[in-house]
């Protein structure tokens, strides 16, 4: 998973803990996001050196909620995608040149998964998506992309809508879920395309009901709209909806997904739709340089991530449950004086966690945690761009290594890690 946004919405409105009258004196809130790091004051350390830090404890853990690919080492990677890819793909043909051989052979393979009649691979998904949007606008004769404020194009791709593809966007709502039908009905400007991102990440992985969604994509229609999902982490959201990933694909006229997220491979997205888009997409791909010479390795890992992960992935969206009950119990029975799992219970395997102190407190309170006990809990928390000062969030990811947590683990990782949190929350008031 790359770095998270620090934007995030509200607090308000979830499930938290009752703020004690008096708080303890060593887990005072931070007074703002900015507060003093909890570690000593020695020498700077560069961030290439505390990454390094950071992926030699979660490295050597011996209990952890998830691993991913990028916690390896090149060779270790490239050995295993050696030793596996036999399994998914035929070795001995050729290597693909310009998207042919296995990287066309993951396209159908994907497009049969999501129900379309075909699919085109990119390198990347934001290019997948600017070009989707892009080819979206030439088709409906609108240039107006209607998503939600914290969608991945607006948060996370440096403006490209507009300054690369010169489409302009509005937004049917700001609260931190996905715009309702009546808020699609309700939206004064028209648009050409509705862009739903599932699960809406930066507000916590959210995802509407089945029900919600089908209206929603309903009204757009009435508008004279088509829809595109961001599917990203689309892979894990049937448990939510309680259908296929088919069917669930199917109410949209194109759906990006991703490859390096929840499958684990190595890089790459793919954007599924009708053969004509697909076409048109290809052309657009070439020109936004996304015609590259070969993709075999990214394509050998996605096909490993469609023959091995996918299939997990309900089970992690289950158990992910049991952890976010376990980590609010934890809470509740610690000294901190206020925290949020958001949301409860986890919509897919992932969610977040709030507690009011500094990011440099909390992780130099986790990074302890994995070096003393062998036990990562968390791994990064960031500052939240738009929650109350002295507010910071972690998001947190149940895959195969954390189905072996039972909840008393949890809670007693979250015992250990709220006394660590004190140490370092003195350090950093006498620093």
């Amino acid at each position: 998973m790359g770095e998270m946004s620090e934007q995030v919405d509200e607090v308000s409105g979830a499930t938290t803990a009752e703020v004690p009258a008096q708080p303890a004196a060593s887990l005072r809130p931070a007074a703002r996001a900015s507060a003093p790091a909890a570690a000593s004051a020695s020498a700077p350390v560069s961030a290439q050196d505390e990454r390094r830090r950071r992926l030699a404890a979660w490295r050597a853990s011996e209990r952890v909620l998830s691993r991913t690919s990028a916690d390896q080492r090149m060779g270790e990677r490239l050995a295993a995608l050696a030793a596996d890819a036999g399994s998914v793909y035929d070795l001995d043909e050729w290597t693909d040149v310009y998207g042919d051989g296995v990287v066309a052979e993951l396209e159908r393979r994907v497009a049969a998964t999501l129900g379309f009649p075909a699919a085109v691979f990119f390198p990347t998904g934001t290019m997948a998506q600017q070009v989707a949007l892009r080819c979206w606008a030439g088709r409906t004769g609108n240039r107006t992309v209607a998503l939600h404020p914290l969608a991945h194009p607006v948060v996370h791709e440096g403006g490209a809508l507009s300054s690369v593809s010169g489409l302009h966007t509005v937004h049917p709502t700001t609260e931190p879920r996905l715009p309702t039908a009546e808020e699609i009905h309700e939206l004064a400007e028209p648009f050409g395309t509705l862009m739903l991102e599932l699960p809406l990440r930066d507000a916590g992985f959210v995802l509407p009901s089945w029900d919600e969604l089908t209206a929603t994509v309903a009204a757009a229609r009435e508008r004279d709209a088509v829809v595109h999902f961001d599917g990203a982490r689309l892979w894990e959201c049937a448990p939510h909806f309680g259908r296929p990933l088919a069917e669930i694909a199917g109410l949209a006229d194109s759906v990006y997904v991703s490859f390096y997220k929840s499958l684990d491979g190595l890089s790459g997205a793919v954007l599924a739709g009708s053969p004509e888009l697909v076409e048109e997409a290809r052309i657009w791909r070439h020109r936004y340089g996304g015609q590259l010479f070969q993709q075999y390795p990214a394509a050998l890992s996605a096909l490993l991530g469609l023959e091995r992960e996918l299939p997990r992935l309900p089970s992690y969206v289950t158990h992910a449950r049991v952890v976010a009950t376990a980590l609010a119990e934890g809470f509740a029975a610690s000294a901190v004086p206020w925290f949020r799992v958001h949301p409860e219970p986890p919509h897919t395997h992932q969610f977040q966690v709030w507690l009011p102190y500094a990011p440099q407190v909390l992780n130099e309170a986790a990074l302890r945690q994995s070096e003393e006990t062998k036990v990562t809990l968390f791994r990064r928390w960031f500052a939240s761009g738009s929650g109350p000062p002295g507010v910071s969030l972690t998001e947190v990811t149940v895959a195969e290594s954390g189905l072996e947590w039972t909840a008393d683990d949890v809670r007693a990782a979250v015992g250990a890690f709220v006394a660590l949190l004190v140490e370092c929350q003195e350090r950093a008031e006498s620093a």
